[in-house]
């Protein structure tokens, strides 16, 4: 038989569960929602590393490159879950700027 404390006790740690959840993607999407946030993030998804192989013939290095590369891999989801909207606004703000200024040189 079931004890009727425990069905709360149960009830109040998941809805503290969900609270915390709701609370950090809101705080994800708060982020995500300012182009300095983002420009964090695209720097920090960076040095994880996601978009280079992370092979090295040292086994504890390549263990260290892919430990990094997967804290890349948590925060590309995160957007992808959240906001997958925002991921390209991230990459077309932090892309390299070409200087329009500068004449293309010609091998005339």
């Amino acid at each position: 038989m079931a004890n009727a404390a425990d069905a709360e006790r149960v009830k109040r740690d998941r809805e503290r569960e969900e609270l915390a959840q709701r609370t950090s993607d809101d705080d994800f999407l708060w982020l995500m929602s300012e182009p300095r946030g983002r420009r964090f993030l695209w720097q920090l998804i960076g040095l994880c590393n996601v978009f280079k192989p992370v092979f090295n013939t040292h086994g504890g290095i390549m263990n260290f490159n892919e430990g990094r590369r997967d804290v890349g891999l948590f925060l590309l989801g995160r957007i992808n879950t959240l906001c997958p909207h925002l991921y390209a606004v991230a990459a077309a703000e932090n892309a390299p700027q070409i200087d329009d200024t500068e004449e293309v040189e010609n091998d005339d």
